[in-house]
């Protein structure tokens, strides 16, 4: 198994500091699977007050972030600015609310298809457009709202992707019963004690059943999603 290997580039490096040091990211690196590395734009700047933003041609508020520093940053990372020869399985990604949703499919195809994967954090009003023509490969939002950097959605993304990577979750199947795993949401989960102030585990829980759980399961599942996010259902009726 191929390790991934993440590269944020930020223009504040200070904002990772201990984020990946805890729970399943941490082991994924102690085990090898997965190894993150932080790269501050500004290093990359080679004016004297270190300038990663200018002021926008065409006027309007705000500043925009320079495309040279995040050329000169990919140039060291990768070894090149030219797509065509990107490392196989090296996906550079724009942290960006103009991006496509991140979706579990899309966290699934960078687990599985990814080997080198390069984050951009963007800032202010945005990142100069030819970095998005000649550097990225894929543009990604988190949600449909402004946040005040990429900063955060870097750490979704990398958390999304390395917990589907073979063995971080130290179980083959954990990942494939999350929500979203088959389109739908996750279905209610119990453990002891069986009974918690009058509230009762469901019988068909303590059953031993399997063949009745997984319908359970699955018939739970489909309730919730029709209830919060019926947008997930497909079909006449609700049915996928």
């Amino acid at each position: 198994m191929a390790m991934l290997r993440i590269d944020v580039l930020t223009i504040f490096p200070e904002f990772f500091t201990e984020v990946f040091e805890f729970g399943i990211i941490r082991r994924a690196k102690l085990a090898g699977i997965v190894e993150i590395n932080i790269h501050d734009i500004r290093e990359f700047a080679t004016d004297k007050h270190k300038m990663t933003d200018d002021r926008p041609f065409g006027g309007g508020d705000g500043m925009v972030m320079k495309p040279e520093p995040i050329f000169a940053a990919i140039q060291n990372i990768l070894g090149t600015t030219d797509q065509a020869e990107y490392p196989e399985g090296t996906r550079v990604v724009l942290l960006s609310p103009q991006g496509r949703p991140l979706s579990q499919p899309l966290a699934q195809q960078l687990a599985d298809e990814t080997t080198r994967l390069v984050l951009i954090c963007g800032r202010y009003e945005g990142v100069d457009e030819r970095v998005n023509e000649r550097l990225v490969t894929d543009e990604v939002s988190i949600g449909d709202y402004v946040l005040s950097g990429g900063e955060p959605a870097a750490i979704v993304i990398a958390d999304a992707v390395i917990r589907l990577l073979p063995a971080a979750l130290g179980s083959e199947t954990s990942a494939e019963n999350d929500s979203f795993s088959d389109g739908l949401l996750d279905c209610p989960h119990y453990t002891r004690p069986a009974d918690f102030m009058g509230m009762k585990v469901p019988e068909v829980l303590l059953s031993g059943d399997h063949a009745e759980i997984a319908k359970w399961r699955r018939d739970k599942a489909l309730e919730k999603t029709r209830s919060v996010r019926p947008d997930l259902l497909k079909g006449e009726n609700g049915d996928m």
